[in-house]
């Protein structure tokens, strides 16, 4: 364990000391593109923080590689080299995407083709656990394709979700977090050997994550890009393909001690698909009902807009904060759900749990919706917001007869007193406010 803190320290810090001269890099070289319809920041922000995430990646692989414990994963698998190429091409087109912008076919192009480099290095989908029939051993046509798939839907998934400042970052930390500790307890808990590499890939992913949020988070200094939010997609996705179709059922049965112990130890992963969708089910469940939208719309599956569910959550009156807040709420719910869920199969407790977790989930969501107002005779210790009395100059407005205008105007001007001031941006979702207000600056005069 200690090797891993390392990994995740030496990933960290490297990832969030590259970030600041990346983005004077990012500045430098023009990587801010204007403000799109659908973007909710106000000002042109550098992007290209994809290149300070990949040198953590780079880092943590290289000290890897040295650590005692840790070193044995290069000697038994060749998955690591696999990651470091596919993340290496990724990397580059969203580096060129981020710059000058690249087609959408193109960028599903690289991304199938990252894929299948990693393929033919050995990282790919080598059978697939079926209840009630067993261990189905895959083809080699077979599982390419479907390790294909699988690493180009959860590349688009977080993709898609890097819409708010710091909510793909966090919620894939949150993501390798909770995947770190089942793959960790199937490597140490069962002596599964072939867990190792997708344990080392959590760690940094985590590292990366947290390296980059302190830049990130709202107001964000500098943007991940497609560059980084391709990169962590892949890299969750080569810890998913390395758990799932990699790890004999087999080995379980031998360690577990019995048939049925092994499969409540395979439960996140029973269904290959099953794993990577838990843990990043909120980014998913977003790609799907994008897909659905457009299509059903008549447009492109590939068309930007401003329907994803963090756009929806700030438009029913969340803050930008707290937007981020319940994306990452939903997605530990689940991912954590799924992990204890694994650990214990049986126990209604977790089930309880995770279905009280949801409900205060659900109120979160629909908090803008409710009005709450405070009683009466404690008015007067409540922001104006909460007070009945609020809507009294509205009233008073509408009662006045149209004749009187002077007696409209003064109902008009005592409902503006009472009304609280509405917050600048999107529905308050911005550090930007109202530049009017702001005193002029004097232009310098640049003749001598």
């Amino acid at each position: 364990m200690r090797e891993y803190l390392l990994t995740l320290c030496v990933t960290a810090a490297v990832t969030y000391l590259l970030t600041g001269p990346v983005r004077k890099f990012a500045i430098a070289a023009g990587a801010m593109p204007e403000i799109r319809a659908r973007d909710v920041h106000r000002e042109p922000t550098p992007r290209l923080g994809g290149i300070a995430m990949f040198g953590g990646l780079c880092a943590g692989l290289l000290v890897a590689a040295h650590l005692t414990n840790l070193k044995s994963v290069y000697e038994i698998s060749n998955e690591p080299r696999a990651l470091l190429s596919g993340a290496g091409l990724i990397w580059l087109l969203g580096v060129l995407d981020d710059k000058w912008g690249v087609d959408a076919l193109v960028k599903l192009g690289g991304q199938m083709i990252a894929a299948g480099v990693m393929v033919l290095q050995g990282l790919t989908i080598l059978w697939i656990p079926v209840p009630g029939v067993g261990t189905v051993s895959l083809t080699p046509m077979q599982g390419t394709l479907l390790t294909v798939a699988l690493v180009v839907i959860t590349i688009n998934a977080v993709n898609f979700v890097d819409g708010l400042d710091g909510l793909a970052s966090g919620m894939v930390c949150i993501a390798a977090t909770a995947f770190f500790m089942y793959a960790y307890r199937m490597w140490f808990g069962y002596g599964v050997e072939a867990a190792a590499p997708a344990t080392l890939f959590a760690v940094i992913l985590m590292g990366m994550c947290l390296g980059f949020l302190p830049h990130n988070m709202h107001p964000a200094r500098i943007f991940m890009g497609d560059s980084g939010s391709m990169l962590i997609g892949l890299v969750m996705a080569a810890g998913a393909i390395s758990i799932t179709g990699q790890v004999d059922p087999d080995l379980l049965n031998s360690s577990a001690g019995s048939e049925r112990a092994a499969v409540h130890a395979m439960v996140p992963v029973y269904i290959p698909l099953l794993l990577p969708l838990t843990v990043i089910a909120v980014p998913v469940a977003d790609l799907v009902l994008a897909i659905v939208r457009r299509t059903w719309n008549g447009q492109s599956p590939f068309a930007a807009d401003r329907g994803h569910l963090h756009h929806r959550l700030l438009e029913i009156g969340h803050s930008h904060s707290r937007a981020v807040l319940i994306m990452y709420f939903w997605s530990a719910l689940i991912a954590f759900g799924a992990v204890a869920y694994s650990v214990n199969s049986a126990s209604v407790w977790v089930v309880l749990a995770i279905a009280a977790l949801s409900g205060v989930g659900l109120v979160l969501l629909l908090l803008p919706r409710f009005t709450p107002h405070a009683p009466r005779w404690a008015e007067s210790l409540f922001p104006p917001r909460y007070r009945r009395g609020r809507r009294r100059g509205a009233h008073a407005a509408n009662q006045v007869p149209e004749g009187d205008p002077a007696a409209r105007s003064e109902a008009v001007s005592d409902e503006d007193e009472e009304r609280e001031p509405v917050p600048s941006g999107f529905h308050g979702a911005t550090a930007v406010g109202d530049r009017s207000r702001l005193p002029q600056r004097r232009k310098i005069s640049t003749h001598r």
